[in-house]
């Protein structure tokens, strides 16, 4: 009875639950149906709102990068130059903020003359909150070109004339090709060029607008300021070991996180449903890189080298940067390995052949590997409209060599050598002339004696004593 009693109760109560669930849902329907327009502007406000919140917070994670260059640098080079090359990085910062807020970021997105060069929005005028947004993220992107140059030129260049050549990569160089790029209106993806292709330039978040750009005017400059005192004997490379190769471990991977924001970020859209594709292409591609330089330098020397390894992880990540968003997984592991090839290919090209001195590999590491990530979107990209990635705004627009398509991967080539003459163009002119005015190069008793006493008075390590070079 007890049982009998406590079901009709729970019976009862459940009508009566159902009946005021219909009286509320009788008063309410009226007030959503009229409230409609209302609530789709309020979800629009919302992912604005998200958008707005994950650009400014890859654009975090990438300003975080800058701590991973200088760790990278300082681990790959002698303790005497270690307050100098922190000083380098930390004014790369400084003077990139300011001079990007000054003109790059009007050079790069104002308003566009001939598809060459933006030409308002100096100073960040007349800019709303969405300008600012992007600013910022575009900002942290813009100092990574000269930080690049300064891995490969270190331990002997002026300080000096090292922060000149900062203010005019990030004023200048760095800008102009951007705009030709990303601006929506630059010569690479609107306009003649286009039109007689058929397609337009892609490169998706910066294997050539920054890495290609760095890399390629590093390479003017290691011609001019030439190698480190004693870097060659008899013709001869000789390995000037860095002193803290924990460091050099740490800033890469401080690289490798920054690429979330990196990568991820250059969706420009905090609601894109294709945001774990690009991080997930970006990091299959940085340790399938890994691995191949891994086992290049185990087979070769009987041992796998530490820093070379090091420098494929980031090798992968340059690489993959621009078709990230435009190739399937299994394609960006096959980017990865042969950015791998490509970086120990490089550096010892460059050394052995060229007989370069770059400390850090950054020429390899990015101008050549950025090539590759930008001549690989003209091989593995999917087109728009296919695959997995068939309704991504972002992907490149034509298929690549594989699948069939020939025109995506002709105007990559085209970009990829404009790209090359501009940066090594324009960064060999503005070096020889600052070598003509204030000398390139520091005196040789300073560069022995280290940067850190000659141009900053001081030691990172003041407890620290150094034996006699």
């Amino acid at each position: 009875m007890e049982t009998t009693y406590k079901m009709n109760n729970l019976r009862n109560s459940g009508h009566l639950l159902l009946l005021l669930g219909i009286i509320l849902m009788t008063l309410i329907l009226p007030v959503s149906a009229a409230t409609v327009e209302e609530n789709a502007e309020a979800i629009g406000n919302l992912q604005t709102a998200l958008t707005v919140v994950w650009l400014v917070i890859c654009g975090g994670i990438v300003f975080l990068m800058h701590a991973g260059f200088s760790l990278v640098e300082i681990g790959l080079t002698r303790v005497k130059n270690t307050a100098n090359i922190l000083m380098k990085n930390f004014m790369t910062v400084c003077l990139g903020i300011v001079v990007y807020w000054i003109i790059g970021w009007a050079l790069m997105y104002g308003a566009d003359y001939a598809g060459i060069i933006g030409s308002s929005q100096f100073f960040m005028s007349g800019a709303d909150n969405a300008v600012w947004t992007s600013w910022w993220f575009q900002m942290v992107f813009a100092a990574t070109g000269a930080t690049i140059v300064s891995g490969a030129m270190a331990e002997r260049t002026s300080f000096k004339a090292y922060l000149i050549y900062t203010v005019l990569m990030v004023g200048l160089i760095y800008p102009v090709f951007g705009h030709w790029v990303w601006s929506g209106a630059g010569i690479l993806t609107t306009g003649p060029i286009v039109d007689a292709i058929g397609v337009g330039y892609h490169d998706f978040a910066g294997s050539s607008v920054v890495h290609m750009i760095g890399g390629f005017s590093a390479l003017a400059g290691v011609l001019l300021v030439g190698p480190r005192i004693g870097k060659f004997r008899n013709g001869k490379a000789v390995v000037i070991p860095g002193h803290s190769l924990p460091l050099a471990f740490l800033g890469t991977l401080i690289l490798a996180f920054g690429w979330v924001g990196f990568n991820g970020g250059s969706t420009l859209n905090g609601n894109d449903p294709y945001i774990g594709l690009v991080i997930a292409n970006t990091f299959v591609a940085a340790g399938a890189a890994a691995i191949m330089v891994l086992l290049i330098t185990w087979m070769k020397t009987g041992k796998p080298d530490p820093s070379l390894t090091a420098n494929g992880m980031l090798a992968g990540l340059v690489a993959i940067t621009a078709p990230c968003g435009s190739v399937e997984s299994w394609a960006a592991v096959v980017i990865g390995l042969i950015a791998g090839i490509v970086v120990y290919l490089g550096v010892m090209f460059n050394e052995n052949k060229l007989k370069l001195d770059d400390p850090v590999g950054a020429i390899a590491l990015h101008g050549y590997c950025g090539a590759w990530g930008v001549i690989s979107v003209g091989i593995f990209a999917v087109g728009q409209g296919n695959g997995i990635l068939a309704d991504a705004a972002y992907t490149a627009a034509g298929a690549g060599l594989i699948y069939g398509g020939t025109q995506q991967f002709i105007i990559q080539v085209l970009g990829t050598l404009m790209c090359i003459i501009w940066a090594f163009g324009i960064s060999f002119i503005i070096f020889k002339v600052l070598d003509a005015v204030m000398g390139l190069r520091v005196p040789e008793e300073d560069e022995i004696a280290g940067l850190d006493i000659k141009e900053h008075g001081m030691s990172a390590y003041p407890e620290f004593v150094l034996a006699k070079e």
